[in-house]
């Protein structure tokens, strides 16, 4: 294990961090609703702890290699969890230390649970903090970094690779460094298309700013106790409708567009079946509410919201879908498990992987009446070979037992029933937010005690880092002079 180089490289991450606090101490000057100290001295803290060991951890070794790079990326996000859980802390809004964290980790996994009871208390730089976290995460703060300090390492592919969603790293251009700024361009643009686009509709420019960073990280945090549904505005729901399936789709295909490489897009299959699961399921989830409202029309302004939401994990709600029929709630279950698209801001399984595992599924089937026949399975017009076939059946089988093993050590503090605590787990393994039951859209996890608090942070880690560079931490051998 390269000591310094991990030091140096966290040292960077947390510093920006500290620097991406600075948004926050100006939207609290500005309102002056007491909360410009917590946060400045939040910021200075991490500034006073890092900045010694950016400026004297010299390693004269930059090679980064794929152990340490795990390394790096789950240490990484469970230290800025730690620090940005601060602002809560000294503010006084969340003074417990597990309540703190777990709002934290939210944040910047973009889960959107919430332990958060009195909204009364959140003030304007606080919530502005709480929702900032959302964006930086969205994308990946390692990608930020990189973006910024893209001469931090040798061989920066192996930082993406572990912080990357999906099961392969693709770069836009040959350069890491070039790539993340290309991401992170996209990313501002559709952001800030969003934020107009609200203001337009009659958001406030404070409450469109909380919302479109919500968005663009689908992480869900609202500023209002019944989020999406304060507002009663159609064009809203729209809106908002719109850019969380947008949000959903790998950003190579904005650059695509740009690039007017149609036949990239075109040969996207990964696209095809995101957009087919979304507008089937809306269509689908449409008329099963039907008997529910009795209008076509309004059945079709719920179903339609609230399948984006929970497709691109966002968690946003315009009403409790917990008192939906079970067969919708169902259907909403389903679409926890896989999510987006790899390459976006959203979690679940990835919409990739289950294409390919339904594929490998039916290879299966024909194999037992057609053994000696060599199947090949192929996706974007290209054969999947074996070793990622094997690894996409891993991470599904992990996937599982996380959520399964999340939910009985969450069980045993005893406190809520099955569906609750199974769809807790499930909603943090996935960074979706609500799940039903006490942790629906009316309800959230302030319920759970420390433990189950703590277990939810592990999970929501773990889900927005695709498991693996969060059980690195837990291998011994990890730890070991290399």
């Amino acid at each position: 294990m390269n000591i310094l180089l991990v030091l140096r490289m966290l040292s960077s991450i947390l510093l920006v961090e500290s620097a991406s606090m600075v948004p926050s101490i100006i939207i609290s000057l500005i309102y002056r609703d007491g909360d410009t100290l917590p946060l400045v001295w939040s910021a200075l803290l991490i500034l006073v702890v890092f900045l010694p060991v950016f400026l004297f951890v010299k390693p004269k070794d930059r090679n980064l290699r794929g152990r340490e790079g795990f390394f790096v990326v789950g240490l990484s996000w469970l230290m800025m969890s730690i620090f940005g859980a601060l602002p809560f802390i000294f503010s006084g809004f969340l003074p417990h230390f597990s309540d703190a964290l777990f709002e934290a980790v939210s944040g910047f996994t973009t889960t959107g649970a919430t332990v958060v009871v009195h909204f009364d208390r959140l003030t304007h730089g606080i919530a502005f903090w709480r929702s900032f976290t959302h964006w930086v995460g969205g994308m990946g703060v390692l990608v930020l970094t990189l973006a910024l300090l893209p001469k931090l390492s040798d061989r920066t592919s192996h930082l993406v690779r572990a912080e990357s969603p999906g099961p392969s790293l693709s770069k836009i251009v040959p350069k890491m460094g070039d790539s993340a700024k290309i991401l992170y361009i996209i990313y501002i643009i559709l952001t800030f298309l969003e934020f107009i686009i609200l203001m337009l509709a009659g958001m406030s420019p404070f409450d469109a700013g909380i919302h479109a960073m919500g968005t663009a990280g689908t992480g869900g945090f609202s500023n209002y106790p019944d989020s999406i549904a304060h507002f009663g505005s159609v064009p809203i729901e729209v809106i908002m409708t719109v850019f969380m399936i947008l949000f959903g789709i790998n950003f190579s295909i904005y650059y695509f567009i740009y690039d007017r490489s149609w036949k990239d897009i075109r040969e996207n299959e990964e696209l095809r079946w995101y957009l087919c699961m979304v507008f089937g399921s809306i269509l689908l989830l449409s008329f099963l509410l039907l008997p529910v409202y009795h209008s076509f029309g309004t059945a079709l302004r719920y179903a339609s919201f609230q399948t984006a939401s929970i497709v691109s994990t966002s968690g946003f709600a315009t009403t409790d879908f917990d008192l939906w029929p079970v067969h919708a709630k169902m259907l909403l279950l389903l679409l926890t498990f896989i999510g987006s698209c790899a390459g976006s801001t959203a979690g679940g399984m990835k919409v990739i992987r289950v294409a390919i595992l339904t594929k490998q599924t039916r290879r299966e089937i024909r194999h037992t009446f057609q053994p000696r026949k060599v199947q090949t399975i192929r996706f974007d017009n290209r054969a999947v070979d074996e070793g990622m076939l094997h690894s996409i059946a891993v991470f599904g089988f992990t996937y599982v037992s996380i959520v399964l093993l999340g939910a009985f050590l969450i069980s045993l503090e005893g406190k809520y029933d099955l569906i609750t605590n199974f769809t807790a787990s499930l909603t943090c393994v996935s960074n979706v937010g609500p799940g039903f039951g006490a942790v629906g859209p009316a309800g959230g996890f302030s319920g759970y005690g420390p433990f189950a608090k703590l277990v939810s942070c592990f999970l929501m880690l773990a889900g927005r880092l695709e498991l693996f560079p969060m059980l690195v931490l837990l291998h011994p051998s990890v730890w070991k002079k290399s």
